[in-house]
């Protein structure tokens, strides 16, 4: 034909174009493959980043969030404070006490106020005894620590933060230049820091089975680490995330792969024999002060607790002076020899380096034992009155 070309192909040149023809249609270019890893690396990251953030707090007052039924102040920093009154009228009170609720607890949790006598003897005047709730006039105040019950959550919590909570709601309900603290398990934290920030305004002190900070620098490396063994394997991995990777606290108490907080989930063996009788005679309606206790969300209340509780603190609390040097008031320091949560040794080391601390060691105690039989007379009289 004019113009054209006339060329014979051989069958193997035919297969071998054809070939290559389909290798290079079904190459996918690296451009798109590192597009894709990026991709699949950026939705991983999201999923996960996901799964580790926890969910915001059901604010009490908020759209869809708990009603607000106790009294509250509001905060210098716009949080409001929960809290409730025991004991006489504060305008007759003569000593002002405020209680700090433990672990996984809320304002109504008060060991002090709600096992206290209404006419416990405490004082011998002039062959006369004279007795706490009307004749000296006790006035306490338990509240909702930020996050727990009907007090917001602060997501700038410290120690410090919390013990100026206490200072400003006391300053609110205008107690006075001068009270005593008490607080329980991990509601010790609090009182260490008021012992640091706000000594001046304190005319006593109680802790009652505080926990206690494995990573305090002042601890012998030996007695933390024998102390921090003590504790089921599944608690040392909970307080070692909130401690050195905190923002993995949520999720290792949520997650389902390892086994999370023993004392969040309740288990029942990490209580003594005394533990489980007190716990045993708890109505249905202090049962029901857990839930209430995290209504707001877990990560707010248990495991903020957590990471303040275990984290890196601003002090030291073994290097303490004595806030009272000229005997005004008194520290007192109470502890089981037989609680499963709190290693008693730690606090054996404590009152020895703090000696102005009144240590009392409770024989086959746990670490209930504020909410035993007799026991809060004994705390109010010692705390008070400066009694070993």
């Amino acid at each position: 034909m004019a113009g054209g070309v006339n060329r014979k192909i051989s069958a193997a040149s035919a297969r071998a174009h054809t070939r290559r023809g389909k290798q290079s249609s079904s190459k996918i270019p690296s451009g798109i493959v590192t597009a894709m890893l990026a991709v699949l690396i950026v939705g991983i990251s999201a999923l996960a980043y996901q799964v580790i953030q926890p969910p915001p707090p059901k604010t009490c007052g908020s759209p869809g969030g708990p009603a607000v039924t106790a009294p509250r102040i509001k905060l210098r920093d716009g949080r409001h404070l929960a809290y409730k009154e025991h004991g006489v009228p504060k305008d007759n009170a003569k000593y002002k006490i405020f209680f700090v609720h433990g672990f996984d607890s809320c304002r109504h949790d008060s060991a002090v106020a709600n096992f206290l006598s209404p006419f416990m003897p405490i004082l011998w005047c002039g062959g006369i005894y004279q007795e706490v709730i009307e004749d000296l006039g006790v006035y306490i105040v338990s509240y909702d620590r930020a996050g727990y019950g009907e007090s917001d959550p602060n997501p700038n919590r410290t120690v410090k933060s919390d013990a100026l909570d206490i200072e400003e709601l006391a300053d609110q309900l205008g107690v006075g230049s001068k009270f005593y603290v008490i607080g329980y398990s991990m509601g010790g934290h609090p009182i260490w820091g008021c012992l640091k920030y706000i000594p001046h305004r304190l005319a006593g002190a109680g802790l009652l089975a505080p926990v206690v900070n494995y990573w305090w620098p002042g601890f012998p490396a030996n007695l933390s680490k024998e102390a921090y063994y003590q504790q089921l394997p599944q608690d040392q991995w909970a307080v070692r995330v909130a401690h050195y990777i905190p923002w993995l606290t949520y999720w290792w108490n949520t997650q389902k792969w390892f086994l999370p907080s023993a004392v969040i989930a309740h288990r029942m063996d990490i209580f003594s024999r005394q533990d489980v009788e007190v716990l045993s005679k708890w109505s249905p309606e202090e049962n029901n002060y857990m839930a209430l206790a995290r209504q707001q969300g877990e990560y707010e209340s248990l495991h903020r607790d957590m990471m303040v509780g275990f984290g890196t603190w601003e002090f030291d609390p073994l290097d303490l002076k004595n806030p009272f040097p000229n005997n005004e008031g008194s520290v007192h320091l109470w502890h089981g020899d037989e609680d499963r949560l709190v290693p008693v040794i730690l606090q054996r080391y404590i009152v020895q380096r703090l000696p102005w601390i009144h240590y009392h060691e409770l024989s086959g105690a746990g670490h209930m034992f504020p909410f035993t039989d007799g026991m809060s007379d004994t705390i109010v009289k010692a705390v008070l009155t400066g009694d070993k």
